[in-house]
């Protein structure tokens, strides 16, 4: 009878135990894409957004006010000078010096003429908010009258005109009426600031892409904003001198800067910069692409400032839109 040693029931066999899962929690970070940045447009928005201290503007003051002399008595000793030496040389400069007293005098009233312009775009800005604010009908009806003067002589807005003026009396409440000038008289200059917002984009996003010069990329972007920001203001009807051009820069940039919009990484910069089509090209093109954005950005701010009536109604222009087909117009296409 053989001895059966096998073991009956279930055999038990002792493991060491075994060491702990690791955690989610417990793992590295992912690393960040390295995102083209806009140090370009940053750069352009803390030049115009930055506000210089009170010793500096005392500094140019009065550095203005002796530059200012120097050359005023310089200019009456040549003058007087040149009288004792030939009377018909020294009458002939004085003329010339009177010609170039009387252009600047032009210039200036032609800047403060641009400036009455700018005041009265925002006069208009603040009683439309006022009448939608108070739902005040006359006041609304009042505005579109004001509008209607505003643009009188503009021929792409003539059609909106009689348009308004028809069919105002037909609209009792003041969301209506807003609504009609805004689809009807603004939406022929909206869709031309729209092209210069676009041709200002792409400019800079080429720039960028192209020229590997050491700050003039920073050139190309402050002129083009500038050039930008001036265009869209003719178009609404600011007409914006040299002086009253960088006044709305710096009013668009320190309203950008605040909101923290010139920056790379929220919404629809974050999805252009870390998109699968900016990983496959040139870090310098992804560089102007955001670029571009940006200045979208700043066009899209300087129709807000500059138009009389705010956006509503979804109609405030898409950034995303505007880089889309500038882009397209970058590559040589049209849609």
């Amino acid at each position: 009878m053989s001895d059966d040693r096998k073991p009956r029931g279930p055999v038990l066999i002792d493991l060491e135990p075994e060491a702990a899962a690791p955690s989610p929690a417990d793992a590295p970070p992912v690393a960040e894409p390295d995102l083209p940045q806009a140090r370009a447009m940053q750069t352009v928005a803390q030049l115009a957004a930055g506000r210089p201290s009170r010793l500096a503007r005392l500094f140019w003051g009065l550095l203005v006010s002796v530059l200012g002399a120097v050359v005023s008595v310089a200019a009456w000793d040549f003058v007087t000078g040149l009288i004792t030496r030939n009377s018909y040389l020294g009458y002939g400069a004085a003329a010339l010096i009177g010609a170039l007293l009387l252009v600047s005098l032009v210039i200036i009233i032609r800047e403060l003429a641009a400036f009455g312009r700018l005041k009265r775009i925002d006069s208009l800005h603040l009683a439309a908010d006022a009448a939608l604010t108070s739902s005040d009908l006359g006041a609304a009806r009042a505005l579109s009258a004001r509008l209607r003067g505003f643009y009188a002589g503009r021929d792409e807005t003539r059609l909106g005109r009689e348009t308004l003026a028809a069919r105002e009396s037909e609209i009792i409440d003041v969301d209506g009426l807003l609504t009609l000038a805004e689809t009807d008289l603004l939406a022929p200059l909206d869709k031309m600031a729209l092209r210069e917002v676009e041709a200002a984009a792409r400019q800079v996003a080429l720039v960028t892409a192209m020229v590997p010069l050491a700050l003039a990329d920073v050139v190309a972007a402050l002129t083009s904003n500038i050039r930008m920001i001036r265009r869209v203001a003719e178009i609404y009807g600011g007409r914006s001198g040299f002086f009253g051009s960088w006044r709305l820069l710096r009013a668009v940039m320190t309203h950008l800067v605040a909101t923290g919009a010139v920056a790379v990484g929220d919404d629809m910069l974050g999805s252009f910069a870390g998109g699968g089509v900016l990983s496959k090209l040139s870090r310098r093109f992804g560089e102007g692409v955001v670029n571009g954005a940006l200045t979208a950005r700043v066009g899209v701010a300087a129709m807000e400032v500059c138009r009389p009536l705010p956006f509503r109604g979804g109609r405030r222009p898409s950034v995303s839109g505007i880089v889309s087909r500038a882009l397209t117009g970058l590559f040589g296409q049209k849609d």
